[in-house]
């Protein structure tokens, strides 16, 4: 191999190399004793005195170049190695893994224990049409919760309505009424928003569950029973349930749902405020105005509905005291579930 070739071949193996090792392993090969270099030039006795100044010129210049080459890229490593900060000798950083938020396991399991009694999951749009949030559910123009301290609308071009974040999942009910025809049982989970302001039982954003079940001879007997086997699925086999008389537009007869206190067992404490009892839930028989809203035939058919606010239950479920930490992002917090 002539000694041009060894300096491109040289060059080529050097501007590769990406680790110290490698540029060890390239200098004992072209600088070291037995080298091609070096054979080179323990030769030159054997050459012509013509040749002879040549040649060792040649042979010295490519060895000074192959070795400003590596004491360059060895220099390079060890810049970029301080200015990256690494040092190898520490431990590793441990990545964590991520886990399911509290709220969402919570509406995970509530789903689920509908979805096992035959409901399906449906969701449905964050920003929703004044009909679907309000008309379609009975709820009059009059009625305080259409008014912009109680509702946040989006604006919208004139003549056409009125658009705002839905301040609950019931207008998924109307959705689905809509465009299918009984028998229908589904339940709704998702985000709602209404301008409250924050405080420890408050906030501007939170979740609900809907459910709804519209058949032929649907009674209130049947959403008591099936509200009784949530309870008891959810929150444990000692659980006592009861109904108290309401008022909701879209439901008729409507009731509020209380369960005995998970953190007495119904005796009295500060938590359900001395009562022995905790409201959970409202719900009610299909106000026969929503189906005419909806297209269905006059008395044709009956349903039930009822709705809940997943932080409350989670709340209950767990002793928690405050709202705001579930959305304050503090990992002492989350961790615990």
């Amino acid at each position: 191999m002539d000694i041009t070739n060894i300096k491109i071949i040289a060059e080529k193996e050097i501007a590769q190399a990406v680790t110290l090792e490698e540029l060890e392993t390239l200098r004992i090969k072209y600088l070291g004793k037995k080298s091609q270099l070096s054979k080179v030039l323990s030769g030159l006795g054997k050459l012509s005195q013509q040749e002879r100044p040549l040649v060792g010129k040649a042979a010295n210049e490519c060895k000074i170049i192959i070795q400003s080459l590596l004491e360059e890229k060895v220099s390079a490593f060890k810049i970029n190695s301080a200015e990256s900060g690494v040092d190898i000798t520490l431990p590793g950083i441990r990545k964590e893994l991520g886990k399911e938020h509290i709220i969402s396991t919570v509406l995970k399991d509530i789903s689920d224990v509908f979805v096992k009694m035959g409901f399906c999951v449906v969701q449905g749009p964050e920003i929703e049409t004044e009909f679907n949030n309000f008309t379609g559910l009975n709820i009059p123009l009059d009625h305080p919760s259409r008014e912009s301290f109680d509702t946040f609308y989006i604006k919208t071009e004139k003549n056409r309505e009125r658009l705002l974040l839905r301040s609950h999942t019931s207008p998924v009910q109307i959705r689905v009424m809509r465009e299918n025809k009984p028998p229908l049982a589904v339940v709704v989970p998702g985000k709602v928003y209404r301008p409250d302001a924050v405080d420890a039982s408050h906030s501007f954003m939170f979740h609900q569950v809907e459910g709804f079940l519209v058949d032929k001879n649907i009674k209130f007997s049947d959403l008591k029973g099936m509200l009784q086997k949530f309870a008891v699925e959810f929150f444990g086999s000692q659980i006592k349930m009861r109904f108290r008389p309401h008022f909701f537009p879209f439901t008729e007869p409507s009731a509020e749902a209380d369960i005995s206190c998970i953190i007495c067992q119904g005796r009295g404490c500060s938590v359900c405020g001395r009562k022995g009892w905790l409201e959970i839930l409202g719900a009610g028989m299909i106000h026969p105005n929503v189906f005419k809203h909806v297209g269905y035939k006059q008395g044709a058919y009956s349903g039930f509905a009822f709705g809940m606010g997943v932080e409350r239950i989670a709340m209950l479920k767990y002793g928690i005291n405050d709202i705001r930490l579930f959305f304050e992002n503090d990992k002492r917090f989350l961790k615990q579930f």
